[in-house]
């Protein structure tokens, strides 16, 4: 099946179907999967408007290049599959996917630390030095039930404005990114802020949090602090750790 797949996309596609299984496996190499359910999706190079995203059904540590399901914005297959992919999926990122085009990658999480912080009236707080950099370009989008809602689409692209992290209340994380790669790391670095906070406000004691001089600083400068987030220098290493855990993710 891979030779068949590789052979009807181009070389671009191929790289980005090939970095975006990696990205599944590793999610599941650091435990944030959530049996089949779940989303990252990757814009397809080129002028029309496609994205890959996981076929329905499948553990993300299964999930290789030729597997990836390829949508327009409007759900429909555009290249043959026998797989489908998930309606919840399909609204969440095909909303972010067509009202921003710098979003090349979208992750989309249920971790335990990430949904805990999501139902915590004050969210996530200027805790650690990781916490700054979601805090530097956070929205929230409050839950309205399974994404199976077209409506919801606008809504929720209304919150996200132009940030780059989301908490989606009482549902989970949420980063889209330019690459693969920083959508990655900018989900790392989120993921690993709530699990401090939910580590530090479990001992009950009190807490100091990151004086605000430093956090408005950060946030003036939120550009600036996503861009330099260095996630094309972690990516390869990342993919490294990823084949040697799982035989084989670009077939």
């Amino acid at each position: 099946m891979s030779d068949s797949v590789k052979s009807q996309v181009s070389e671009e596609e191929w790289q980005t179907r090939v970095d975006l299984a990696a990205c599944y496996r590793a999610v599941a190499m650091y435990g944030w999967d959530d049996l089949i359910f779940t989303h990252i999706s990757a814009r397809v190079p080129g002028p029309k408007h496609h994205f890959l995203i996981n076929p329905y059904g499948m553990m993300f540590d299964e999930v290789t290049a030729s597997s990836l399901v390829k949508v327009d914005l409007h759900g429909n297959k555009v290249m043959d599959s026998e797989y489908d992919i998930n309606p919840a999926g399909f609204t969440i990122h095909s909303a972010v996917h067509e009202a921003r085009d710098d979003a090349k990658c979208v992750m989309h999480l249920h971790t335990t630390e990430g949904v805990a912080v999501s139902v915590l009236e004050d969210g996530l707080q200027a805790y650690s030095q990781q916490s700054l950099f979601p805090l530097a370009s956070l929205s929230y989008h409050s839950y309205e039930g399974v994404a199976l809602n077209p409506d919801e689409k606008a809504r929720l692209v209304r919150d996200l404005g132009d940030t780059q992290f989301m908490i989606l209340r009482n549902h989970g994380l949420l980063t889209c990114a330019g690459t693969i790669a920083d959508a990655f790391l900018f989900m790392f670095i989120m993921q690993r802020a709530c699990e401090i906070q939910l580590k530090a406000q479990a001992t009950g004691q009190k807490l100091i949090p990151i004086h605000s001089a430093i956090l408005q600083g950060i946030k003036a400068q939120a550009a600036q602090v996503t861009k330099q987030a260095g996630g094309s220098l972690a990516w390869p290493g990342i993919k490294r750790r990823v084949e040697r855990r799982f035989l084989g993710f670009d077939a």
